[in-house]
């Protein structure tokens, strides 16, 4: 079902992203983003396959359709 379970945290996806936290907090809220999952009371992550995917699609939108997988 899942690509790859390997989780990352809110700093590594900064990097990844070149988004802030709070871009990243917003554009989850209008589903524009990968949905975090929770895994604990205070901590939340990001499979790292659906962080690379939403990359790939800007990166592919922004160059005119080209598949970048």
């Amino acid at each position: 079902m899942y690509k790859d379970f390997r989780i990352i945290k809110r700093p590594e996806v900064e990097v990844i992203t070149g988004l802030s936290r709070s871009s990243i907090y917003a554009k989850m809220e209008n589903k524009t983003f990968p949905k975090a999952i929770k895994l604990s009371e205070r901590s939340v992550g990001w499979l790292e396959h659906e962080v690379q995917d939403w990359l790939r699609n800007r990166v592919s939108v922004t160059r005119g359709g080209k598949n970048y997988a």
